[in-house]
C-alpha cells in the first residue's frame, strides 16, 4: 500500500532528489518527474537540468547562445533543448 505524503514532504523529496543529480540514470529521472506531476509541484528551473526527450541529465552538454536563446544538445540522443535567456 502506498504511503500518503504531504505536499511538502514531496517537495523536500524533490529538492533532495535534485540537489545531486550527476549520479542518477534517466529511469530515476523520469520516475521523479512523475511522482512532482502526481503531487502537483512545479519543477520550474529544475526542468532545465535533464533532456526532456530522453531524460538523461546534463552532464557535459554542448551548448550555443545566439541572440537570445539558448541551445542545448543532449549528451545520448542528440535532441535539442532551447530556453529563452532572461
Amino acid at each position: 500500500m502506498k504511503k500518503e505524503l504531504s505536499k511538502k514532504q514531496a517537495e523536500k523529496q524533490v529538492e533532495e532528489f535534485f540537489s545531486d543529480l550527476k549520479d542518477k540514470t534517466s529511469k530515476e529521472v523520469k520516475k521523479i518527474k512523475t511522482f512532482a506531476m502526481s503531487y502537483n509541484i512545479k519543477l520550474g528551473e529544475k526542468r532545465k537540468l535533464f533532456c526532456k526527450k530522453c531524460f538523461s541529465p546534463y552532464i557535459e552538454p554542448s551548448i550555443k547562445i545566439k541572440k537570445e536563446m539558448i541551445t542545448l544538445t543532449c549528451d545520448s540522443c542528440e535532441h535539442k533543448n532551447r530556453w529563452k535567456v532572461k
